[in-house]
């Protein structure tokens, strides 16, 4: 059951990364290289292609480095924790500024309501109490760090920010270092709530 929870999950997944990406490509407003750089410039993309990689080599069983950081104590924790602010962002935010149509409909519900709720279930079901501990778990807030010192160094460059609430240009430093101090606060603060479910579920089902 697990592993069939898992391909449909790597499936989905798989499909709107895919899908956004020529979709992207298709209603493109730069040369493709550039369209290229700022389709990974989405920390919805990255963090739905590491999910997508995670329940792929769950399924196929890579054991192997690099694949191996993925079965990492935390990992699954902090990857769902990630996924959630992804769903969370979007519904709060971003949700009120666009309305896609059609298969961008579809592909927007996919990246930021299905998956993330999917990713919550599966991490609910399938936890271990290694990944319940929280110093691995806050090691992955790295990632986010590298993301958003990239995104601002490359907007000041480019003048291309992927967000609007990370746009210096239009907001500058201090609403951007504020929106990046709460965005970090919540991460934080669920990977905790996580962190305390878990173990609440193991308490009460030892087993």
């Amino acid at each position: 059951m697990k592993r069939k929870f898992e391909i449909f999950g790597f499936s989905i997944g798989w499909f709107a990364i895919i899908a956004q990406f020529f979709l992207m490509l298709e209603n493109r407003q730069a040369d493709i290289p550039e369209t290229i750089i700022r389709f990974f410039s989405f920390f919805t993309i990255l963090t739905n292609i590491i999910v997508a990689l995670f329940l792929t080599i769950s399924v196929f069983r890579f054991k192997k480095f690099p694949f191996n950081l993925f079965l990492a104590k935390g990992t699954l924790t902090a990857i769902t924790a990630f996924i959630v602010i992804v769903g969370l962002v979007y519904q709060i935010v971003l949700r009120k500024i666009w309305e896609p149509t059609g298969l961008q409909y579809i592909v927007d519900e996919l990246l930021h309501t299905i998956i993330p709720l999917f990713m919550l279930g599966y991490w609910f079901f399938n936890i271990r109490k290694e990944d319940l501990l929280l110093k691995p778990v806050f090691n992955w807030l790295i990632y986010p760090s590298i993301y958003l010192v990239f995104i601002i160094v490359r907007g000041n460059i480019s003048g291309y920010y992927p967000y609007p609430f990370l746009n210096i240009k239009e907001i500058g430093y201090e609403s951007v270092l504020l929106n990046i101090t709460v965005i970090f606060t919540i991460a934080i603060v669920i990977m905790i709530a996580l962190s305390i479910i878990g173990k609440f579920k193991f308490k009460n089902n030892p087993l």
